[in-house]
């Protein structure tokens, strides 16, 4: 009887949050372990399922390097990577789209539907609602250690997202479940982060949440206690102290655009534990780092 009135309290806690965002828009980057681990995928695809049967209006952008490195590696082409982001000539990029417009996005788009959702899958090429610009040349080092300007070929940036063929889906019923594909201006393909992708849909949207799945617990301070929420104006101060580094850098900046460009509040969770889209909408402490505008 205990455990029966304990499920019973986690659904009380979740119902403030369940009417606050009923009808609202939720976009969900799915990436990192969460997309490998056989048991973390079907506890996604549930996930996703129940947050749009309790009313809320999600999104999923996924990515797929690991995928992508897999095909590349099968077919004989090298990984090449700089400045965090994959070198992407005309062969990887037909790589790129076979694994993340086809294989991946497909997969997923099939989990949500055995779950009973219903999802489509698509990329920014499709009525080319995603549309970028090929990235500068970014500063690397060469095998001597000097100084060198990289092409990255067909790799992009968001530069404006066509709102309306999603909204036409969401209203529709439809899961869009989206693959981090551009087009530029000539119609070609372009490969673009998945987080920063999911962030200019997010802002498009004017969505309630952004939430990144990755493979840490969040945000932190410099004794390594998680935090559980901070303002953008911290965030900053946070990265000019060197307090956060390395990869959570381009993900707390890619947070920064989210809500300086409408979206509401982003989370950075910890995709490897089970539930933990759940946990941190719908529970009052959450499991990850929440980043919101101003300055606490």
């Amino acid at each position: 009887m205990d455990e029966l009135v304990e499920k019973a309290q986690v659904l009380h806690e979740a119902l403030p949050y369940i009417r606050r965002f009923h009808q609202r828009t939720f976009v969900v980057k799915y990436g990192g372990h969460a997309m490998v681990d056989e048991a973390l995928k079907e506890s996604f695809a549930r996930d996703v399922c129940l947050l749009r049967y309790v009313g809320i209006r999600v999104v999923v952008v996924h990515g797929g390097g690991p995928q992508i490195n897999q095909m590349l590696d099968r077919v004989g082409i090298a990984s090449t990577f700089s400045g965090g982001l994959r070198v992407t000539d005309d062969a990887t990029m037909d790589v790129v789209e076979m694994v993340l417009g086809g294989g991946v996005n497909q997969e997923i788009v099939g989990m949500i539907c055995q779950h009973g959702g219903r999802a489509v899958g698509l990329s920014g090429k499709d009525d080319r609602f995603m549309r970028g610009t090929r990235l500068e040349k970014v500063r690397a080092k060469d095998a001597r250690g000097e100084p060198v300007l990289v092409d990255l070929g067909r790799v992009g940036e968001v530069s404006h997202v066509e709102a309306g063929i999603l909204e036409n889906l969401i209203s529709s019923g439809f899961i869009p479940v989206i693959a981090p594909i551009a087009v530029d201006k000539d119609g070609h393909s372009l490969n673009v982060n998945a987080d920063t992708a999911a962030g200019s849909i997010a802002s498009a949207l004017n969505a309630a949440k952004l939430v990144l799945m990755t493979d840490v617990d969040g945000v932190k301070t410099a004794t390594g206690e998680r935090l559980s929420s901070l303002g953008s104006a911290e965030a900053e101060e946070l990265i000019a102290g060197n307090v956060i580094t390395g990869g959570m850098i381009p993900k707390v900046r890619c947070a920064l655009d989210a809500v300086n460009g409408g979206v509401e509040k982003v989370h950075i969770i910890d995709g490897r534990r089970l539930h933990a889209l759940l946990l941190e909408i719908f529970t009052d402490l959450g499991v990850g780092t929440e980043i919101r505008r101003g300055k606490v």
